[in-house]
């Protein structure tokens, strides 16, 4: 007799809109070896939403689906709740309803799998071996799971709102030995702080309510925990990527968080190995991880995010109203190594020779950003930095043309890439578009940037910033991470970083809120008195106090509120 199993990973909520939800499981079968996969096995996953805003479905409103989980993703699947059909049927999921609280089951099934393994299995084959869902009693079996593994609860993004509110984090180090429960810690906290239960802020008396997602961008796990040359604790198989993700996902607390709130991801280097970009595929050993990697990566990140482009990396969603683009910063990234060049580098993949038939991730960007409403505040999600530039690869530090391409590749960032850059900051002031605002992690060290122009009456006008939060968890603060090691103020002496673009228009900025305490950031849009308000919490979901390591030092409470231009 057939009966569900609870998911041995997730659910995770994905990408969200006003009417559709994206749910994520993974299965897992008694005669699994890791990522040896029983070949006589084939997982169903089974889902039903259960609540709509506190309220039970009544029997005649509920809707049971199948829906894949393949053994060539690793027995990973999603149903887009609004979209899909169950296996084998042509009729949508009924859609769901914009700002409304929903709670959803899903189990899995499990099947004797008589076919060869190098036949491909229908849908419609499938579903002649399966009961009808709604006919199976599968609702009042899902209801039997344990909610921690098997229930997702999420709210659809309204259609419009004034008052936007979302969490941004990055880097989350795995931890060694006893250090693995610390790894963990924080995402308890954010949970809280995604509710508006975080801890009361002393001296800020503005009432924060929910926020709407949250977003994560990069190094979610760490494929190489000690170094890329190094072979203990570096993933070189899809078991050891299997492992990272696992063990990451699979902790109380982050998992807790991924079940109840929506969840965006994009990939940086520890998803491959540390500091890669695209040239390194022509060796054979590379070309080998990085197929492992993003394998293991499109199974258990991109699979539950909007799929905007295709079987592309990068992606754009919006929330409310406000839009957003998600940058693919690792794998389209080409250093040609022309020795004292950087002008033939690139962040986003080569520039496209027919734009308009064939566009890059560029072109598509910029594309996006013309489409946009020109004064809305709209975020560009970076992993890598966009500012402040670390000081070792300052545009104004004095060295020849080779040291100086050389100490920019070092940085593993944006100064690496200038036509990139370029490209961006010019298209923003050709097209006067305001309220730019840069989301990165990476560096270990969260801090706010103001993005300035000068050279004409127009630049000057541009408002744009740069919002910077890692990372979850890092214990070696004195290895990396130093806010001294940053440029604080480009215009500064000994600071000098001013970007020049076409025109005599040239980029300044100037950074603030610097820590490398364990962190995330809360990040609250404020349509009535048109501002940006970030704040930054630690591991306890304290808000972080900069200097409070310091004994006797004064303290200032990590918020930094910005002024936009009017929307």
């Amino acid at each position: 007799m057939s009966s569900l199993r609870e998911p041995g990973q997730g659910p995770i909520v994905g990408h969200t809109t006003t009417t559709t939800c994206r749910i994520w499981i993974r299965a897992e079968d008694p005669d699994d070896e890791g990522a040896d996969l029983d070949e006589n096995r084939r997982t169903i996953g089974v889902i039903a939403v259960m609540e709509e805003d506190g309220q039970p479905i009544p029997e005649p409103s509920r809707e049971v689906h199948y829906f894949r989980l393949h053994r060539e993703f690793d027995r990973t699947g999603t149903f887009n709740l609004g979209v899909d059909s169950s296996i084998g049927t042509a009729k949508a999921s009924s859609k769901l309803k914009p700002g409304t609280k929903y709670v959803v089951r899903v189990g899995t099934l499990t099947i004797d799998d008589p076919f060869p393994n190098d036949e491909s299995v229908s849908d419609e084959t499938l579903a002649r071996r399966l009961p009808r869902p709604n006919e199976a009693d599968w609702f009042t079996d899902l209801l039997k799971l344990k909610a921690e593994t098997s229930e997702a609860r999420f709210e659809t993004f309204p259609e419009t709102i004034d008052d936007l509110s979302f969490i941004l984090g990055s880097c989350r180090y795995p931890g060694i030995l006893w250090k693995v429960k610390e790894a963990d810690q924080i995402f308890g906290p954010i949970w809280q702080e995604a509710q508006g239960k975080g801890s009361a802020i002393v001296g800020d008396p503005t009432a924060r309510g929910p926020t709407r997602f949250v977003l994560m961008v990069g190094d979610q796990i760490y494929a190489d925990m000690l170094n890329r040359n190094i072979p203990m604790a570096r993933a070189d198989t899809f078991a050891e990527f299997q492992e990272r993700y696992v063990t990451a996902f699979g902790s109380r607390n982050m998992r807790a968080l991924l079940r109840q709130i929506p969840n965006y991801m994009i990939l940086d280097d520890h998803e491959i190995e540390d500091n890669w970009s695209q040239d390194r595929i022509s060796d054979v050993a590379s070309r080998e991880v990085f197929n492992l990697a993003i394998s293991a990566y499109l199974s258990y990140q991109w699979s539950h995010g909007p799929r905007t482009y295709g079987r592309r990396l990068f992606y754009q969603f919006e929330c409310g109203g406000y839009p957003f683009f998600v940058l693919d910063t690792r794998t389209q990234r080409f250093k040609d190594e022309v020795p004292g060049s950087l002008a033939d580098n690139h962040l986003l993949g080569r520039r496209s020779l027919h734009p308009l038939v064939d566009p890059s991730q560029l072109d598509i960007l910029l594309q996006w950003l013309k489409a946009s409403d020109q004064k809305i505040p709209k975020f560009i999600v970076s992993a890598s930095v966009f500012v402040p530039n670390p000081v070792s690869a300052r545009e104004g530090r004095r060295g020849t043309d080779e040291q100086k391409a050389k100490w920019k590749e070092d940085s593993d960032s944006w100064p690496a890439f200038p036509n990139t850059r370029k490209a961006i900051l010019q298209f923003i002031v050709d097209n006067d578009i305001q309220n730019v605002i840069f989301l990165s992690g990476d560096i270990h060290c969260s801090n706010v940037a103001k993005i300035t122009f000068t050279g004409t009456d127009a630049a000057a006008d541009l408002k744009a910033f740069s919002i910077t939060s890692s990372a979850f968890y890092w214990p070696f603060p004195f290895a990396d991470g130093d806010p001294s090691g940053y440029v604080h103020d480009s215009t500064a002496p000994g600071q000098e970083d001013a970007f020049s673009l076409d025109g005599n228009v040239t980029m300044n900025y100037k950074a603030s809120n610097f820590t490398q305490e364990d962190n995330y950031c809360r990040v609250d849009i404020d349509r009535t008195n048109h501002t940006l308000t970030v704040r930054t919490f630690d591991k306890q979901g304290r808000l972080i106090e900069q200097g409070s390591w310091i004994p006797g030092s004064n303290t200032v409470p990590l918020i930094a509120t910005m002024q936009l231009v009017p929307w």
